[in-house]
């Protein structure tokens, strides 16, 4: 059983950074697929970044490309979720998740994942 936990949320001004990171533990995550998503209130949760841990081949929403980057640490277990260029539209809770991945494959739906984090609050301020 693998669990995941989130840090490094907060409030940030608009065009400032924060850097996301996702802690697994109870197993090696080598043959996962890893996924960030966000949920806004009133909205419906969705697929920002992931990547494929032993490949490192990763995907990104179109909304997030050039300002998100998703990365991972072999020796911390750890998957980092470095965003840059904040916007007003970013402000989320953001969560990590995964899922055993048998090919390069990202899917976007968070159906597709097995193990969810606890999620952290992003908030951008304008």
């Amino acid at each position: 059983q693998v669990q995941l936990a989130e840090s490094g949320g907060g409030l940030v001004q608009a065009g400032g950074s924060l850097r996301l990171s996702c802690a697994a533990s109870g197993g090696t995550v080598s043959s996962y697929r890893m996924g960030w998503f966000r949920q806004a209130p009133g909205k419906e949760r969705e697929f920002v970044a992931g990547i494929i841990w032993s490949a490192g081949f990763t995907n990104y929403a179109d909304s997030v490309k050039g300002r998100f980057t998703i990365s991972r640490d072999n020796a911390k277990n750890t998957v980092y979720l470095e965003m840059n260029s904040l916007k007003p539209e970013d402000t989320a809770v953001y969560y990590c998740a995964a899922a055993r991945a048998s090919i390069n494959y990202i899917p976007k739906r968070d159906s597709s994942y097995t193990y969810w984090g606890q999620g952290t609050q992003v908030t951008v301020s304008s």
